[in-house]
């Protein structure tokens, strides 16, 4: 049961890794260019309509070794990366539930937790190819983070009655890495972090509750940007970096081994 309920994770994720990647590059068209790719996806380069046969998550990229079948200009790595990324990380968050003993309160705070990363992901993409953090999007992220966060104070107030725990922790968490953030664009005035990533930071620390899970995810944020981007900003002189994909790979790592991090603390 649970391999199956995870293989159609990955495949519900594969799927609206594609469908996220299209409406990053619909979006920047409308809003940069005034643009529409139409109702169906179409190649940049020569504007045909594809197939439902190349529009395959995944499996479609690879048969066409990343290229157009009618123009054979390169489909980018976008794509790819978007939908097994999406994948992976659905899979990943299954590891934060029991199937087994979940309860429907459970069932409703991982689906909420899906919607979350699925506007998460967006933005990590939308981030990763242009540079910029929508607005819009920041704003649903955070009202899911704080429509999760009721939900689990719910669950403990109904369980084990009203702490103050459930007040400081998701404020202090949200400090760490929204209020960090927050500092950072403030005194570099934007040249050391944008200004949507304090936004990015506060969804994220509060959907995580737990103030040590967010200097975790800070933590792997920085670590993995550093070992990815290290070999781009030594090559090239002010290279900027766009933070966003980052912290949301560590929001989905901190988040889906969230147990085995607090037993370790």
């Amino acid at each position: 049961m649970l391999i199956l309920f995870r293989i159609f994770l990955f495949v519900l994720g594969a799927c609206l890794g594609s469908f996220l990647c299209c409406q990053a590059r619909r979006l920047r068209l409308k809003e940069q260019h005034k643009k529409s790719l139409g109702s169906r996806s179409v190649c940049l380069s020569c504007h045909r309509k594809l197939n439902w046969y190349d529009n395959l998550p995944i499996i479609s990229w690879l048969i066409l070794k990343g290229k157009c079948r009618h123009c054979h200009k390169k489909i980018g790595l976008a794509e790819l990366l978007s939908e097994l990324g999406t994948a992976l990380s659905f899979v990943l968050l299954s590891f934060s539930i029991n199937i087994s003993s979940a309860s429907s309160m459970d069932w409703t705070i991982f689906v909420a937790t899906l919607l979350l990363s699925t506007i998460l992901i967006f933005l990590a993409i939308y981030d990763g190819l242009y540079g910029e953090l929508p607005t819009m999007c920041l704003a649903l992220a955070i009202g899911c983070s704080i429509a999760i966060l009721l939900f689990r104070i719910y669950v403990t107030v109904s369980a084990s009655g009203f702490t103050l725990e459930l007040i400081w922790k998701p404020a202090l968490s949200f400090a760490i890495l929204g209020g960090i953030y927050l500092v950072l664009y403030l005194l570099s005035k934007g040249r050391w972090v944008g200004d949507g990533d304090w936004l990015l930071g506060t969804a994220i620390g509060i959907a995580l509750f737990e103030p040590w899970l967010a200097l975790i995810a800070l933590f792997l944020a920085n670590l993995i940007a550093c070992l990815i981007m290290y070999p781009a900003t030594k090559s090239k002189k002010n290279h900027k970096i766009h933070f966003g994909p980052f912290l949301v790979i560590a929001f989905i790592i901190t988040l889906s081994f969230a147990n085995f991090f607090l037993s370790m603390i």
